[in-house]
């Protein structure tokens, strides 16, 4: 299912998480060569993703929530 970026937070490992308005997270890392985000290293990068679409695989699976999206 595909549903929109709503925020971003830092995990416990400095990783940059996308929080989703399903009420999922989901990392979001440039890690090349595997992972091409060179974006989410930056403020304005990520300020300029809110709003864009990723597949959430919890949902697919009917993962319960992250957080409540009422929250956002």
């Amino acid at each position: 299912m595909k549903v929109a970026i709503v925020g971003f937070h830092l995990d416990k490992e400095d990783d940059w998480v996308a929080e989703l308005a399903c009420g999922h997270f989901q990392h979001v890392r440039h890690d090349p060569p595997w992972k091409l985000r060179p974006w989410v290293e930056s403020e304005q990068g990520r300020k300029n993703r809110l709003g864009c679409l990723l597949s959430c695989v919890k949902c697919d699976d009917g993962a319960a929530l992250d957080f409540s999206p009422a929250e956002k």
